[in-house]
């Protein structure tokens, strides 16, 4: 009874606050600012803006895991078409049980700097077991022997392989990988409208200036940030220019 009711503490709005705050504090999480205000929506955990989301709208969603609630309500509320990319076995497995619109297509990729091959490993929790929904392409001494090969793509071959000349919204969440298919995307001709990001600095060997970085980077391209979770490590960008 108590470890659920301290469960439900965990989850709550109030307890990610404080957390964020005293991480803050430390200096292992970053003092973001809204830069820009525009009308905001939150579906499937995300906060985005409706702004020219439609029946024609591109929407890319790299890292799907065992929930689909945001690229489904991306669908259902707007007619938008979502190509979702996720090369790990349980979505797989998860997505070819379901019964799903026209509008979602599935790709068993990963999405990364440059095309090839990448070798992806399992998430280690915290009491050290393995897990086998969440991979990372981060090696630790305890899942370097599990890791699978999966084949990978940058943006760029994507949109040409898919036919796109333009992406609406892109939605990364992608344990640890963000930072190369950012730096990807700022070198390709494609730039979302819309950038919605799960930054992994609390990951071993990755770090708070690296997303700072990146950040700075996706700045200085015209992206300014609009919404930010209350962890803030989810943070929703809206480019400008």
């Amino acid at each position: 009874m108590a470890i659920a009711a301290w469960k439900h503490i965990e989850k709550s709005l109030g307890y990610q606050r404080m957390k964020a705050s005293l991480r803050r504090l430390i200096g292992t999480e970053l003092r973001l600012q809204i830069e820009i205000t525009v009308k905001t929506i939150k579906l499937g955990g995300w906060w985005f803006t409706n702004q020219n989301l439609n029946q024609d709208s591109i929407v890319y969603s790299l890292g799907v895991g065992e929930d689909i609630a945001f690229d489904l309500s991306i669908i259902e509320c707007f007619g938008a078409r979502v190509h979702a990319f996720d090369p790990t076995p349980s979505s797989i497995e998860m997505l070819s049980s379901k019964d799903l619109p026209n509008q979602f297509h599935f790709y068993p990729w990963a999405i990364t700097a440059e095309d090839g091959a990448l070798n992806f490993y399992p998430r280690v929790r915290k009491d050290g077991s393995k897990s086998t929904v969440m991979f990372t392409m981060i090696a630790e001494d305890y899942n370097v022997e599990d890791a699978i090969e999966v084949p990978a793509f940058c943006l760029s071959s994507v949109a040409e392989m898919l036919g796109h000349t333009q992406i609406d919204l892109l939605k990364i969440d992608i344990e640890g990988a963000e930072y190369e298919v950012l730096e990807g995307l700022l070198e390709s001709p494609i730039k979302p409208g819309q950038l919605l990001v799960e930054f992994h600095h609390r990951f071993p060997g990755i770090g708070v200036e690296r997303t700072a970085g990146i950040i700075r980077k996706l700045q200085k391209a015209g992206y300014k940030i609009f919404a930010i979770s209350e962890t803030g490590r989810e943070v929703s960008f809206l480019r400008t220019e």
